[in-house]
């Protein structure tokens, strides 16, 4: 077999001891009689065999000559260090070893049978490059100074992975260029040095074969475990997101098996909250805390001992328990109360353990737990490795606060301040000023935030007869309260007679008469207080002296311990409303990613009964010269075809909802384009200016307006309403309606209404279209509303 096959290099490598023993033909001369006596018997085992000089690629010859080639490298390999050295003979770029120490062949022997020897950090791809650049540098003088250090990972005894360092010398190497080398250029050279990557290139610069390779490298080896583990620690720890990544607590145990040398060890972490005293469990894949168990948190007295404790959080020390089935016998025998680390790791079954402190100059923030199912296996002198790496664990401790305290100023921003990403650029923008400013020593402030010229959209689909709903929830559970205390009032005054429970009664019943009659807003109040200051206590009192027990434990069974009070309908109508809310703004944020794709604008929505958006569209937001009248029409008509489909959406879900609501959707049209400004104070965008209030005036009133002579409002369950004061906005979405006719998204009735005067604003009108429904998304039929509504009760 040849040492070439299933090889592409642009070197064919040749085993020759030709440099070595021309060193040996000039110890042959020295006045030395010992060296020259040596050499010359190197020289004369060496000489029958011209092919030891010559170069050979045949691997059958290495066995033949192994001999041979044991005398001519027995100064390289010195018997007397074999046992020491880690040390081989080889060709480069090649697994293939044809001579090494015995400490070498011990360490191959012990990882196993099925263990192969290989360059963990050489990719295949990377091989032939780095032949071309000692070719370079051989050849041509060129010193790239491609040095990158070499390792082999080998498992020891106990399956723990080893690492080592090879250190090559290349001092009996010799390369030749065939009649196939190509002759490198000063260009040649500089092209190569920024195509690193680009293989196709190198091979054309140096064509397979093109170089002879005679001679061999000794490796000289060194067991950098120790090291290296630190180095992989500190991979580990760098970059973000880590504990999203399962793979990550796995790589990260090895690592300190690899460190410890200790093959069951496991690493758990608990955070400190200093405000609280309490250690807490990281959130993450695969991480454990083994201080606190099964536990979410605990106090730290209740995790720890005095000492401990003290040692940990005070001085921010680390401390072991080398035998922890011995510490907790000795807290038995004594009939002692087991310190609370030592009786957690006993209880999971842990041997041995180090508490580590991961703390800065401003304290603890947090414990590093390593535990062994081994006894002894942890303690006080291999603790002190934790040193070298204890650094890093710090600083990826305090880069995660950071980044988390970070995370949760996001969410506050993104949950309760959000600006919108059309925006962002120049609230950014304004940022830097400040910095800036500030940095300069200059007087600071937050400048106003306003965008001039842009057109507003404004949407709602508005829950109908809300306040109606609510009010008849309040009624029922009133109602069902009274009756229930009523009963009981009337089983006590038939055991006891007292005065004090009839009267008690007259008041329910005139509760409930008033309910029946005449409910009032401070209706609900007035029995919420009576209920508080007058039965409760009463009900207790039966309660206390056994009298209908029963009967009151199954009164308070029905009362909502939040609100404390009968709360059945009113939570199926609150549970309506807030599912309502959540479906259609979800379908509207969904929607809203396709908006923006047309064209960048401001969005926000707002949770009220229903769900209402504002949409502002210009120059001034883009920040780009790309705004056209053409966008705004495009985003117009994207408006009412999202409010035709979340209309369909919500019939179709309405089934599901604990309290069957109608709902109606409005859009308004305002045609001038107008400023807004970020209020610091509320925390939102609003309008500038007189004439621009007058937009939202007509937003909050509209959609209570009355048809002109009429006591209609302008909103209609099943019809989308379209308001506007200008003639050409009524040609534009009359144009809108009649394409989404023709999708079958709206109905043929359209009709076109005055609305009545709303204070300060007059003129305006509103085009009125039923809405065509489904039954459900796969339905191909449609349906006017009042069909629907047959429908889904059939």
């Amino acid at each position: 077999m040849d040492i070439n096959d299933n090889i592409e290099s642009p070197m064919m490598l040749n085993v020759s001891f030709n440099k070595l023993l021309e060193h040996y033909e000039k110890l042959a001369e020295s006045k030395d009689e010992f060296l020259s006596a040596k050499a010359k018997r190197v020289l004369k085992t060496a000489a029958p065999y011209p092919e030891l000089r010559e170069g050979f690629s045949n691997m059958q010859i290495l066995q033949d000559r192994e001999v041979e080639i044991g005398v001519i490298l027995q100064d390289s390999f010195a018997p007397v260090l074999t046992k020491n050295e880690i040390k081989t003979a080889s060709v480069p770029f090649h697994d293939l070893i044809f001579n090494s120490s015995e400490r070498f062949k011990n360490i191959i022997e012990i990882a196993g049978d099925g263990f192969e020897l290989n360059i963990k950090n050489m990719p295949d791809d990377h091989r032939y490059i780095i032949a071309c650049t000692v070719i370079l540098n051989f050849c041509y003088g060129y010193s790239l100074n491609f040095k990158r250090p070499f390792y082999y990972e080998i498992p020891d005894a106990n399956g723990i992975l080893r690492y080592y360092k090879i250190l090559y010398n290349a001092d009996f190497c010799e390369i030749i260029p065939t009649d196939k080398a190509k002759n490198i250029t000063e260009e040649d050279y500089k092209q190569l040095l920024d195509n690193f990557e680009n293989l196709d290139l190198w091979k054309e610069k140096f064509p397979p074969d093109s170089y002879i390779f005679k001679g061999f490298v000794i490796s000289n080896i060194f067991d950098v475990t120790e090291d290296q583990s630190i180095s992989n620690i500190k991979s580990n720890l760098i970059g973000e997101d880590k504990r999203k990544d399962e793979n990550f607590i796995y790589e990260f145990h090895d690592v300190f098996r690899s460190l410890l040398g200790i093959n069951d060890l496991q690493v758990g972490f608990s955070i400190y909250n200093e405000e609280e005293n309490v250690f807490e469990r990281v959130y993450g894949v695969g991480i454990n805390s083994y201080l606190l168990g099964n536990q979410e948190r605990l106090e730290c007295s209740s995790s720890l001992c005095k000492w401990s404790y003290n040692r940990l959080i005070k001085e921010n020390k680390y401390f072991s328990i080398s035998d922890v089935d011995e510490v907790y016998d000795i807290y038995e025998k004594g009939n002692e109360t087991c310190a609370p680390q030592v009786e957690v790791l006993y209880k999971q079954g842990f041997k041995s353990a180090i508490f580590a402190p991961i703390a800065n100059d401003e304290g603890l923030m947090g414990v590093m737990e390593i535990v062994s199912n081994t006894p002894h296996a942890l303690n006080s002198i291999n603790a002190n490795k934790l040193i070298d790496i204890m650094p890093f664990i710090v600083s990826a401790v305090e880069r995660s606060k950071k980044e988390e305290e970070n995370l949760i100023e996001a969410i506050i921003q993104k949950e309760c301040t959000s600006i919108h990403p059309s925006v962002h650029w120049r609230f950014a923008k304004e940022a830097k000023n400040y910095i800036k400013s500030e940095f300069e020593g200059q007087e600071t402030s937050f400048k106003k935030i306003a965008f001039e010229n842009v057109y507003p959209l404004y949407g709602q689909i508005d829950i109908k007869g809300s306040s109606e709903a609510r009010n008849n929830a309040t009624q029922e559970d009133l109602s069902l309260q009274l009756k229930a205390a009523k009963r009981i009032l009337t089983k006590a005054f038939e055991l006891e007679g007292l005065p004090i429970y009839e009267q008690f009664i007259y008041q329910i019943n005139d509760f409930q008469n008033g309910l029946d009659d005449n409910f009032q807003v401070d209706s609900e109040q007035q029995i919420s207080a009576f209920f508080k200051q007058d039965v409760e206590p009463l009900l207790n009192h039966l309660k206390q002296n056994g009298l209908l027990k029963e009967d009151v434990k199954a009164y308070y069974d029905n009362i909502d311990d939040k609100v404390n009070v009968l709360y059945k309908h009113r939570k199926d109508y609150d549970e309506t409303i807030s599912k309502i809310n959540r479906e259609m703004a979800s379908l509207l944020d969904k929607k809203q990613v396709e908006a923006q794709q047309m064209y960048p604008h401001f969005f926000e929505r707002f949770k009220t009964d229903g769900v209402e958006h504002n949409m502002y569209v210009g120059e001034s937001i883009t920040k780009e010269a790309s705004f056209n009248q053409i966008y705004l029409y495009n985003l117009r008509l994207w408006q009412l075809q999202v409010m035709c489909e979340m209309e369909n959406a919500y019939y179709q879900m309405q089934p599901d909802f604990p309290v069957a609501l109608d709902v109606a959707s409005m859009i308004l049209v305002f045609n001038q384009p107008l400023t807004i400004s970020f209020r610091m104070d509320e925390k939102h965008f609003d309008v500038d200016g007189t004439y621009n209030a007058r937009y939202e005036i007509v937003k909050k009133r509209v959609d209570k307006a009355y048809i002109k002579g009429t006591r209609q409002r302008v909103t209609q369950k099943g019809k989308i309403s379209i308001v506007y004061s200008q003639k050409q906005d009524e040609q534009e979405y009359l144009s809108y309606v009649k394409f989404l006719q023709s999708k079958n998204y709206l109905d043929t009735d359209v009709e076109i209404v005055e609305l009545q005067d709303l204070q300060a604003v007059t003129g305006l009108k509103a085009i009125r279209v039923s809405v065509l429904y489904h039954k459900n998304e796969d339905d191909k039929a449609f349906y006017t509303y009042d069909d629907l509504m047959k429908e889904i009760k059939a």
